[in-house]
């Protein structure tokens, strides 16, 4: 048994990153109903309970993955931010696209279990405000200090929802989305007035 122990660790070196990338890539094909420790185990080459070993339920590897997702948007918002372009407008277009291109990892990190394994999670929490103080930012330069709040749950509202139409197939396709993306983002940023 020892021996069994010492090969599965001695062919998957550190487990968890392959475990993370296993449950992501089940995620994405059939949504976070899809998690399970035997198929992520499966799929990894590893027994169930050798991927408990590192993960201790389906909360924790939900915790992990929406980690990832938090700070990987966080990163393609700033990207946004540092562009040419420097404004909201960019951060919203990021923010769409990323749900667009990770549809799972976003219906976790946004879904109805965000409150079960997020509880107690600094990690997420602080995660999920940099993405929203990076919206604030901006508006604090363009509103008053009393309008920020409202206008930031506003666009977040706004931004949030567009990209769950996106992923949910609930937008008519065409030739030219991102477009189409940036026209309904500029519409609402024309309720803002220009930076001070």
């Amino acid at each position: 048994m020892t021996r069994d122990k010492t090969a599965t660790r001695y062919h998957h070196g550190n487990l968890r990153p392959t475990l993370l990338a296993m449950a992501r890539a089940l995620i994405e094909e059939g949504g976070p109903a899809a998690l399970s420790m035997r198929e992520i185990g499966r799929r990894a080459g590893v027994s169930a309970p050798a991927a408990y070993h590192y993960f201790n339920s389906l909360d924790a590897i939900a915790a992990s993955l929406a980690e990832q997702g938090f700070a990987e948007l966080s990163e393609t918002i700033d990207a946004a931010l540092d562009g040419p372009r420097r404004h909201l407008l960019a951060g919203g277009i990021a923010y769409v696209a990323f749900a667009r291109a990770n549809p799972g990892l976003y219906r976790l990190m946004f879904g109805e279990s965000f409150q079960a394994y997020s509880k107690g999670n600094e990690a997420i929490r602080a995660s999920r405000a940099r993405i929203y103080r990076q919206m604030k930012d901006d508006l604090e330069k363009r509103l008053t200090p009393e309008d920020v709040p409202i206008a930031a749950l506003f666009l977040w509202s706004l931004t949030h929802g567009l990209a769950l139409l996106m992923i949910d197939g609930q937008v008519e396709p065409d030739a030219d989305l991102d477009t189409k993306i940036e026209d309904i983002l500029k519409f609402a940023g024309m309720r803002l007035p220009a930076a001070r």
